[in-house]
């Protein structure tokens, strides 16, 4: 999934994934001012380096807000499954979990909050094909949820969302138990990178491992 794009000397390369962009190579303004290449109002840039950070810093100037990101050990047998089933049967009362399909689709792309659920599968057919997702519904209302950012060949990237009237009740917690047991069934890793410490903390309560923090810019294109 997503696009990759060089310079002309082939020395330097943008991946462009959704909101992300992972800068590689040698640091080239040229590139990075491609516009066509790279034109929302809200990004994420990964630096490969502090040379390709500085640019960032420089070409951006105050649109640029650096941040720390968590990433996790990618290790196939961290998960405890009693754990995760555990996590899946304390599901509040009055919620309900329901497998990400057709309808689900649909209700999560007219909902801000829940769109980056299946906001990269084009139509349903692409996301039924590779996408993988829960949802919890409170009645006939979708209130939380876990599903593939992406998919690579071995596993998906988590994105998990909960409507912001229904937080800290223990949603996330469940939604990504049930889709981390859905991925071990299927033989997917469910790699997970967090934005900030929370996101952090939810991993490692699922049974993940830190592995670094690393920083990366929010451009905000005013």
């Amino acid at each position: 999934m997503g696009e990759i794009h060089t310079n002309a000397a082939e020395d330097a390369a943008m991946a462009i994934l959704g909101d992300f962009v992972f800068c590689a190579g040698k640091p080239d303004e040229k590139l990075l001012a491609d516009r066509k290449k790279c034109l929302r109002q809200f990004m994420i840039v990964v630096p490969q380096n502090e040379e390709w950070a500085a640019l960032i810093e420089r070409y951006y100037e105050d649109m640029a807000k650096k941040v720390l990101r968590y990433a996790f050990k990618k290790e196939k047998d961290a998960f405890d499954v009693r754990q995760l089933q555990q996590a899946v049967r304390e599901l509040p009362k009055g919620y309900e979990l329901k497998p990400l399909g057709q309808q689900e689709y649909a209700l999560c792309r007219t909902q801000a909050w829940a769109s980056d659920l299946v906001s990269q599968f084009k139509d349903y057919d692409t996301y039924q094909k590779w996408g993988l997702g829960v949802v919890a519904f409170q009645d006939t209302e979708i209130v939380a949820g876990a599903s593939s950012y992406s998919r690579y060949h071995e596993g998906i990237e988590i994105e998990i969302d909960t409507r912001e009237d229904h937080r800290r009740k223990g949603l996330a917690y469940a939604c990504g138990a049930k889709l981390i047991l859905e991925c071990l069934k299927k033989g997917l890793y469910p790699s997970w990178d967090a934005q900030n410490p929370w996101s952090a903390a939810l991993a490692e309560k699922l049974g993940y491992h830190s592995s670094h923090t690393y920083v990366a810019y929010e451009i905000y294109n005013r």
